[in-house]
């Protein structure tokens, strides 16, 4: 996979950097170190191989999921640095102020 500068300028929007040059050539020589060493990964035979599992004979044990009331919305509000008409306000994330 080529990362090209779309790509780049792409994945900086997506994680709110602002690189300079050197910056993004270093980050883009880290990125494709990383995706041939996935690629090199997915080279290998695997036929036969079991999952891995962590911690083996442990297994996963859920809660019984029962409705219950939820926070009163003053009270999950009181905490909030800024509010307005009932609603948290945070800052914009996407697209244009």
């Amino acid at each position: 996979m080529e990362i090209t500068d779309a790509l780049m300028r792409r994945l900086e929007v997506l994680a709110g950097f602002e690189l300079s040059p050197e910056e993004r050539e270093a980050l883009r020589d880290d990125l494709a170190r990383i995706l041939s060493y996935f690629q090199k990964l997915q080279e290998l035979d695997t036929e036969g191989v079991p999952p891995f599992e962590p911690l083996p004979g442990v297994r996963n044990v859920f809660r019984e999921d029962k409705p219950r009331d939820s926070l009163p919305q003053h009270e999950a509000l009181k905490n909030a640095p800024r509010r307005d008409d009932g609603y948290f306000v945070v800052p914009r994330v996407f697209g244009e102020p």
